[in-house]
């Protein structure tokens, strides 16, 4: 008689460390059936070309699981909770089970603290909570310090049959240690004005023109005056009355920066539902679903918010 897994009572967050795809399936595949065996929802949310390979190995089972691929829906880091991790939990009240690969091969330097501080606060955000999630990281794809973090950010690890606890869990100083200065353009800053509570109208609509010089599509064009109306409202409401505007190419992405005197007290602003009987708090939140990545930096009376959009480029 087959041994039914426990139903977590309790949040579980481990980081499955591979080598290949037979570790991949090895580790993945017991936790999904697992869960399926004890009734559990499991979803399984990793980047599209990992999608085929779990589900062949899970033939049948494969019904019973929800499929999501994190390189469309998780691209920008700050929306994996809200709209993945969050998203599925609240969709299924009572235990759940979730495969996820935030940190894969292919993430740029540029994402991974955003990657790191995403790993972090989701102990926060799901403490308490009847859940157990699954972080699959690529030991032979993945550079070696990107691995090294997953134990801080992870209170247990799993690898070739081994299960352990981290003795060197911290991730609050994971978030900490990826709140210092954002590196300074690499190009020219193509705008760079002040602005005001009288001067937000005029500075959402320099951000679009700007968007557009550098090669934003129409669309995207209107995304980023909506981000950069948020976030400049932000500043005039809770960052001293006033802030800074900065805008420039970088490789491929268009970068928009707001400088201004407040402080960001909660790292989970942006990166969780917001209430339904909740009036406001959804700003960020509509910044993170629009962006194609976003990197913060805030300390007392120094708040900064970069946000990058993708641009297009002739074939």
């Amino acid at each position: 008689m087959a041994t039914v897994a426990p139903v977590p009572s309790r949040f579980e967050h481990r980081a499955l460390l591979y080598a290949d795809d037979r570790d991949y399936v090895a580790g993945a595949v017991p936790f999904v059936l697992d869960g399926l065996d004890a009734g559990t929802p499991v979803a399984v949310a990793v980047p599209g070309s990992r999608l085929k390979l779990l589900r062949t190995a899970l033939e049948r089972s494969a019904e019973a699981v929800t499929w999501i691929d994190l390189a469309e829906v998780g691209a920008n880091p700050g929306r994996i909770l809200p709209e993945v991790l969050l998203a599925f939990a609240d969709a299924n009240p009572g235990p759940v089970r979730i495969v996820d690969e935030t940190v894969w091969p292919g993430r740029t330097d540029l994402e991974y603290p955003a990657c790191a501080q995403h790993e972090a606060l989701v102990n926060t955000a799901f403490a308490g909570l009847p859940a157990a999630i699954l972080c699959l990281y690529d030991t032979a794809g993945l550079p070696r310090e990107w691995i090294a973090e997953s134990a801080a950010t992870h209170p247990e690890l799993t690898a070739g049959g081994r299960r352990w606890g981290s003795d060197r869990y911290a991730p609050d100083a994971v978030v900490a240690g990826h709140n210092g200065p954002l590196a300074e353009p690499g190009g020219p800053v193509v705008l760079d004005t002040g602005f005001g509570e009288d001067g937000l109208v005029t500075t959402r609509r320099a951000a679009a023109a700007v968007g557009g010089e550098l090669g934003l599509s129409v669309d995207r064009g209107a995304d980023l005056q909506l981000i950069a109306d948020e976030l400049c409202t932000n500043s005039v409401r809770h960052g001293g009355g006033r802030g800074r505007l900065r805008m420039w190419a970088d490789g491929d992405l268009v970068a928009c920066e707001v400088t201004d005197a407040g402080t960001m007290t909660d790292p989970l602003a942006g990166r969780v539902p917001v209430p339904a009987t909740n009036p406001g708090g959804r700003g960020l939140l509509m910044v993170h679903w629009l962006a194609d990545l976003v990197r913060t930096r805030t300390a007392p009376g120094d708040n900064v918010v970069r946000v990058y959009l993708r641009r297009q480029f002739a074939p």
